[in-house]
């Protein structure tokens, strides 16, 4: 081979080389997602498109944010009381969840969003929670707030036509696990059982070290 050619062949190995060097850095320098094992849905823009600050109102009358509630692993969920049969459902679901957690030495907690403030005051959301689960947290606000905080977590909602008092509301029913430390992590289908439910969260908490 002639020398120009062998040095443009070596030239263009070593080009080759550094360029698969750097591309192995790169790889390699890209955090892996450490609850991968532990995922069973995507979502459209990636975990952090879902969930965010809000500032609602608690049983107490008490104005809190979301740094005063989830505190530690929480399944959050969207719905309201005068729901006839989807919300008790859910909540049910949710708390018998809380309950396996519990029992293999988990602790999370369930926290109730109400997307009807006209009718869940303070007082009736304690009421609701209290037959749900000892440690569910009940939240409602204005409708300002609420808007604002089922906007962040991508829920939908809309108050049908009718009756002023016995109306009903249209809602999304996923269940969000979120965490203080990483935000939105998963959601759950009302098809999940209260074990499935429980076994996909343990793996989020042990994910999380």
């Amino acid at each position: 081979m002639p020398i120009p050619t062998r040095i443009y062949a070596i030239g263009a190995a070593a080009l080759v080389g550094l360029g698969l060097a750097a591309t192995l850095a790169v790889t390699t320098m890209q955090p892996a997602d450490q609850f991968e094992a532990c995922r069973a849905s995507r979502v459209a823009g990636g975990a952090g498109a879902i969930g965010g600050p809000f500032t609602l109102v608690d049983e107490t009358g008490k104005t809190v944010t979301d740094k005063d509630v989830i505190t530690g692993p929480s399944l959050v969920y969207f719905g309201y009381t005068f729901c006839p049969d989807v919300c008790p459902l859910d909540n049910a679901r949710n708390a018998m969840a809380v309950e396996i957690l519990e029992e293999d030495g988990y602790m999370v907690t369930p926290i109730f969003i109400s997307i009807d403030p006209e009718r869940d005051t303070p007082e009736v959301m304690a009421e609701f929670t209290d037959v749900m689960h000892p440690r569910m947290v009940g939240l409602t606000g204005s409708a300002e707030q609420v808007a604002a905080a089922s906007k962040a977590y991508r829920t939908y909602y809309r108050k049908q036509d009718g009756d002023p008092e016995y109306y009903l509301v249209d809602h999304s029913t996923q269940t969000y696990l979120v965490f203080p430390e990483h935000g939105f992590l998963e959601f759950f289908g009302r098809d999940v059982t209260p074990e499935q439910m429980a076994e996909r969260v343990a793996c989020f908490v042990d994910a999380a070290g």
